[in-house]
């Protein structure tokens, strides 16, 4: 397997939003810690093949969809050869080559086939193939969520286990966590995107933290209510 970390931040931020969300509401419903648990770990899992699944089948079928386009730009270069000279000329003359500059660049590229079919995947269609694999994708997906997913229970497993029932001390250790998680989590995708960790940190945290908000405030209102 080849990790990809894109996919495991996206998982991660995913995963730690919404678990903790869930932790959250239910904690604002007043609701014993084992309730927390069972829906907190049946988000993880539920959730968490369900994105990975939704990843598998959206790059197999971009995959798909490339390769498709690439056996059609064969065609046409095999088939319609003057005419996608032409297109390819038309491509460089816009870029601003001219006269013999720009025919030496259309003989250099259209005298190799895969470097011309390549040019018009690329310039003609904006196209750019990758070497992900679905499968590799969407199981990086699955493990950033569950593994980052999971922060906000820890706390709760553990009081559990000691003996000790008290969704409020549980709470507030899993909200220092989750936070950490969730400046850690967005300083790493700021390095992944070349933009500052700190903001990034901070943008990640607070998107986090409205999330929590909401969930609590909904469970608060309706614990009232019912």
């Amino acid at each position: 397997m080849k990790w990809h970390f894109e996919e495991f931040i996206y998982g991660s931020i995913d995963g730690a939003v919404t678990t903790f969300a869930i932790v959250a509401g239910v904690v604002g419903a007043g609701l014993s810690p084992g309730i927390i648990l069972i829906l907190g770990f049946a988000n993880l899992f539920a959730d968490g093949f369900s994105m990975a699944a939704a990843n598998y089948q959206s790059s197999k079928a971009r995959n798909e969809y490339i390769e498709m386009k690439r056996k059609q730009e064969e065609w046409e270069i095999d088939n319609l050869a003057e005419q996608e000279r032409e297109e390819i000329r038309e491509i460089y003359a816009k870029k601003g080559f001219k006269e013999e500059l720009l025919e030496e660049v259309v003989k250099v590229i259209t005298s190799k086939r895969k470097v011309w079919v390549d040019t018009m995947m690329k310039e003609e269609l904006g196209l750019i193939e990758g070497d992900k694999r679905p499968l590799d994708s969407s199981l990086s997906t699955f493990f950033g969520f569950n593994v980052i997913g999971l922060i906000p229970l820890i706390p709760f497993m553990i009081l559990i286990t000691i003996g000790v029932d008290s969704n409020y001390d549980a709470f507030m250790y899993s909200t220092i966590l989750v936070a950490l998680a969730f400046f850690l989590v967005g300083s790493i995708k700021g390095k992944i995107v070349k933009k500052s960790k700190i903001k990034s940190g901070l943008f990640t945290l607070i998107i986090g933290g409205i999330a929590a908000v909401l969930a609590y405030s909904i469970g608060y209102a309706l614990n009232s209510i019912l």
